[in-house]
């Protein structure tokens, strides 16, 4: 099948929308949104072709964009594929190592950079590297080393073009072909060394048109994005925005978020599980401070939204006039006002990159909170699955997307086969031959099962699966799913492999236990000694006992560590899309983990 070229999308869409605004921005001077127009969006992309054409970037060159997400962000990268080279992000949370590996696995000799930080890493790379040759800094306010190596990105477009660019410009649009290599996106490498993934035109117009079949979305739309545009996750759903005409808001601070919604009050948002066990515990925490009958308002109400929501409106069934009427006092006074801690306007959110329990996503649902949840890689372009509009079912990634096709395979292994599927892994054909069967199915790494109605529920991460020395398998996502979604525990991790019992490296929500130790009056002056309190482990441990109560007593943890600080990106112990790395973890903290086993 013939898709539509990202590159062709855009222009007829700056020519389409014209004075529309595709993309906002927060001005952080006025504290308002600005927007950007599709004219002039479409003028900043065609500007800034023309002066990578100047530098002399030819076809498939690989060009990088190491940065947080802004609009210069997302200009640069179709700005870089509409002279037909290639994209490599990096994400802006990439230590100078992690940087310097990308550029020069991928030769890149222009690299764009959005911060002082990115920035800085960048140039003490080029002092030594043999391939990169210039760095861009998007924002005007970085400081930049007199160098010939160095320059803002309003001196790079302003340069002085010879006219002839404008036909090169012409021709390389004219040239541009699915066949073209669009990307090479490195995995964050929760296991052994980064690879880079190769998406052509082919795979996003694939991932652009299945998206078409499965959503029901228009130009009046808006989403507000705030994971990273280095993940495929977010840059495909910009991309699909951009396709249909919804305009996109750039949130730079994710920290900001819950702020962000209320201004921006979007329609749509990409996100992952962890923002909604967040507030999940948030909404738990307030209903426990709540009056018995505010309580018990509450309980009410999620009861007839769930029914409302869940046993109806998601079977496709029709409502009874008895529960349309409760619903709208529900609705009114209490479900309502949950849909306005993510703006009001929600029609779906999107969820990926890790699983959601199954009974978080019904509590959503039962306000009329619309979670997608689906399943994806950065090798197929993103989604391979997601819920549909009725009958999905809670405990599941939804069915395949349109044109992808599902199957089991070994070991419960999930096979995808698709036009989203990617070519390969950068100078890597060894590993590209591993990771397909001879018939051509691509190899994903999870545990999976499809049920009777052809939906795909994930079960763990075949390179994650844990083996007891006693030969009992645990499946570390499905506990630590299970257990994070406690108020008092913001991360865990759970150890097992090759051990003769289970233990876990557990984080706790610092600001609830603080609360709880002065309710209980119990005296610290520190958050280690906070954890290290008798009265703090015992809590914990009646926690664990409580929220492990369905699982076999061999998969049960049976000692916990509880740490002081959280695992964060910068440390490389989760990667950007929050998912943990083991193997750094288990590293990092060895001493306390052979502690766990040692008695």
């Amino acid at each position: 099948m013939n898709y539509k070229h990202l590159v062709e999308d855009i222009k007829d869409n700056v020519v389409r929308f014209k004075n529309k605004n595709a993309i906002y921005f927060k001005n952080t001077v006025q504290n308002s949104w600005e927007g950007i127009t599709w004219e002039d969006f479409g003028k900043r992309i065609k500007n800034l072709s023309k002066s990578l054409l100047n530098f002399g970037i030819k076809e498939q060159q690989n060009v990088g964009i190491f940065s947080e997400n802004m609009p210069e962000w997302i200009i640069a990268d179709i700005a870089v594929m509409s002279i037909r080279a290639v994209t490599v992000p990096i994400y802006a949370t990439n230590s100078k190592k992690e940087a310097e590996y990308i550029i020069n696995d991928a030769e890149v000799s222009v690299l764009f950079v959005g911060g002082q930080e990115e920035y800085n890493k960048a140039f003490e790379i080029a002092k030594t590297n043999k391939f990169l040759k210039l760095i861009v800094a998007l924002d005007k306010s970085i400081s930049i080393q007199k160098d010939k190596n160095s320059i803002h990105l309003a001196d790079f477009v302003t340069a002085d073009f010879p006219e002839s660019l404008e036909t090169e410009l012409q021709k390389r649009h004219y040239e541009c072909d699915l066949e073209d290599l669009a990307s090479i996106i490195y995995t964050s490498g929760t296991t052994g060394e980064p690879k880079g993934v190769m998406l052509d035109h082919n795979n996003f117009g694939a991932s652009l048109k299945a998206h078409d079949y499965e959503l029901e979305v228009s130009e009046k739309d808006s989403s507000l994005s705030f994971l990273p545009l280095s993940h495929i996750y977010e840059r495909s759903w910009v991309f699909f925005c951009l396709h249909r005409g919804i305009e996109v808001y750039f949130n730079q601070n994710p920290k900001l978020i819950a702020e962000v919604l209320k201004e921006v009050k979007p329609t749509l948002m990409c996100t992952v599980p962890r923002i909604f066990e967040k507030i999940f515990a948030a909404i738990q925490d307030k209903r426990k401070e709540a009056s018995p009958t505010k309580m018990k308002l509450a309980s009410w109400a999620l009861g007839i939204g769930n029914a409302y929501f869940n046993k109806y409106k998601r079977l496709d069934k029709k409502v009874p006039l008895a529960i349309k009427m409760k619903f709208k006092i529900a609705d009114k006074l209490v479900l309502s006002k949950l849909r306005d801690v993510f703006g009001g306007r929600i029609k779906f959110m999107p969820c990926g990159g890790a699983p959601l329990a199954a009974d978080m996503v019904s509590f959503f649902h039962s306000f009329g909170l619309n979670i997608k949840c689906g399943y994806g890689l950065t090798e197929t372009t993103a989604t391979v699955s997601l819920f549909g509009y009725q009958h999905f079912e809670f405990n599941s990634a939804g069915k395949p997307i349109h044109g992808t096709q599902i199957k089991i395979g070994e070991n419960n292994e999930v096979l995808v086969k698709g036009p989203g599927v990617m070519r390969g892994y950068y100078k890597k054909p060894a590993e590209t031959a591993e990771v397909f069967t001879k018939d051509g199915w691509f190899k994903t790494g999870d545990a999976g099962t499809m049920d009777a109605e052809g939906n795909l529920v994930i079960t763990d991460r075949i390179k994650d699966l844990m083996k007891t020395s006693g030969g009992k398998y645990i499946a570390p996502q499905k506990l630590e799913t299970a257990l994070i979604n406690d108020s008092f525990i913001e991360q865990i991790a759970v150890i097992g492999d090759q051990q003769k019992y289970v233990t876990a490296l557990a984080v706790p929500s610092f600001e609830n236990i603080k609360k709880y130790a002065i309710e209980h009056k119990i005296s610290f002056k520190d958050i280690e000694e906070l954890i290290n309190h008798n009265q703090i482990k015992d809590l914990f441990e009646k926690r664990f006992e409580e929220l492990q109560q369905e699982f076999s007593m061999f998969e049960k943890i049976k000692k916990f560590t509880l740490l002081p600080k959280e695992f964060s990106i910068e440390a490389g112990e989760i990667t950007a899309t929050l998912k943990l790395k083991r193997k750094v973890i288990q590293k990092k903290y060895k001493e306390l983990i052979d502690k766990m086993y040692a008695e």
